[in-house]
């Protein structure tokens, strides 16, 4: 059956009513408040904008070619079904733009939450300086965080495709709620900021024929390389975590994974991540490399005594012990892999752990201890691992660590909006330059100036 003037007049209908919500679709800087503290860094909400801004205006030039198609000849030598199919197409290229929107809602909207939202711009500012090496070896993408329900992180990494089609402008970071607000965020945070390094590098594609060749050559079981390859891509984020915050992301990791013994030692052939009870051993093993230290035996004894091989299966427990007769030469393999991406360093050299060891960050928690404010000069990555240091070593309370977290996020999360509104204003006049600069320094010091009594040293817990 042709399509007749009733039938033509309605999909008209339709289609007009889908370039009026188009339309209503406006940016979100019109629509979003917040304070300039929690607003998104710059780069990313020019990012965001401007993709969801050429999302609109395609859908716009689509629903207009359909309609043109609709009032012209063409249209009326097709049956109503073929036309009513070329709306239904219509319809789902709108509700995937739709679905792009509201991937970025939930980031944009939380930063109008008080206090939530400054906390988020703080998180933003230490998720760029965790991906940042010394060596500059890439071009960072902006990277955004929200909170979401649930125990884990996860990230949708920059530069990959979005539901519906495009590339997705931004690397958009969660963050589990129950995690905020203590030192434990940053094992979560920066091990996602690890997926996009791991990207930026290309370092799973890298070492995976390494593993391969080790599954035919190597010392031990060839299953176990096997299974090695199969978790890569986790492994590589853990890896990255330990080497930017230290000790810290070795016992987020114990936060996150006790769970249920049934749980703990469930080897999932689907899943991607190691059995949680091998991954924190891995952990402990890779500690033990990067920062020699006996903390990480006092950690894994510890492990050990809250998750004992005792009673597992035979087979179960065999796995687990090849396992964990791999991880020194795991450990190894990822510290010393030199990817082309790295120009001859090692991932080891790379992320500078040296900068990292357990007590330079000791020294570091008494040298902010006497001067709160020479922590404002830090690096946020860096000050996460003092902090994490500093509670590993029983110096930091849980309470004031996290009022310590609290002031420092709201503070990078201030510079970061001076600093942002100053690039910008620095284009009309450079005379503003060292407005911001004075402005940045008299927040730092007077942030610092509160917050030295969360430097209070906590009671030892052993």
């Amino acid at each position: 059956m042709a399509i007749g003037a009733y039938a033509a007049w309605m999909l008209a209908q339709e289609a007009r009513s889908l370039l009026n919500r188009v339309d209503r679709m406006q940016p979100f800087v019109l629509i979003e408040p917040m304070v300039p503290a929690a607003a998104l860094p710059a780069a990313a909400q020019a990012a965001i904008e401007r993709h969801l801004t050429l999302g609109r205006r395609e859908l716009r030039q689509m629903v207009r070619r359909f309609l043109e198609w609709l009032r012209g000849p063409a249209a009326r030598r097709v049956s109503v079904a073929d036309a009513q199919r070329r709306f239904t197409f219509l319809r789902l290229k709108f509700n995937a733009a739709l679905t792009q929107f509201d991937l970025f809602i939930d980031v944009v909207t939380q930063r109008s939450e008080h206090g939530n939202g400054v906390w988020l711009a703080g998180l933003d500012t230490v998720s760029r300086d965790a991906l940042r090496l010394p060596g500059g070896y890439f071009d960072s993408p902006p990277l955004v965080c929200y909170l979401d329900r649930g125990p884990g992180a996860a990230i949708r990494r920059a530069r990959t495709r979005l539901p519906g089609g495009g590339e997705n402008p931004v690397a958009i970071i969660r963050v589990p709620r129950e995690r905020m607000i203590g030192s434990s965020i940053a094992s979560s945070l920066v091990h996602e900021v690890g997926h996009q390094g791991a990207a930026l590098l290309d370092l799973v594609n890298s070492l995976r024929p390494v593993l391969q060749a080790l599954q035919h050559g190597g010392s031990g079981p060839g299953h176990v390389w096997r299974l090695w390859e199969r978790w890569i891509s986790e492994v590589v984020a853990d890896f990255w975590s330990l080497a930017r915050v230290g000790v810290v992301a070795t016992l987020g990791l114990i936060g996150v994974l006790s769970l249920p013994r049934v749980f703990v030692f469930r080897l999932n052939g689907d899943d991607p991540h190691p059995v949680p009870w091998l991954r924190v051993k891995l952990s402990c093993a890779l500690g033990r490399l990067l920062y020699p230290h006996p903390q990480w035996t006092r950690i894994e004894r510890l492990w050990d005594a809250f998750y004992p091989l005792d009673g597992l299966a035979p087979p179960d427990r065999l796995l687990l012990e090849q396992l964990t007769a791999s991880l020194p030469a795991m450990a190894g393999l990822l510290a010393h892999h030199r990817p082309r991406a790295l120009g001859g360093a090692s991932l080891k050299e790379a992320m500078a752990v040296g900068e990292r060891q357990p007590a330079r960050l000791a020294r570091l928690f008494r040298w902010w201890h006497a001067a709160p404010q020479r922590m404002y000069d830090s690096a946020p990555s860096l000050v996460l691992a003092v902090i994490g240091q500093a509670r590993a070593d029983g110096l930091l309370a849980p309470e004031d660590e996290s009022v310590l977290l609290a002031r420092l996020l709201t503070h990078w999360a201030m510079r970061s909006a001076l600093e942002d509104g100053g690039r910008r204003a620095i284009t009309v006049n450079g005379a503003v330059q060292s407005s911001v600069r004075t402005a940045v320094r008299g927040a730092m010091v007077g942030l610092a100036g509160r917050s030295g009594a969360a430097l209070t040293t906590g009671e030892s817990r052993f």
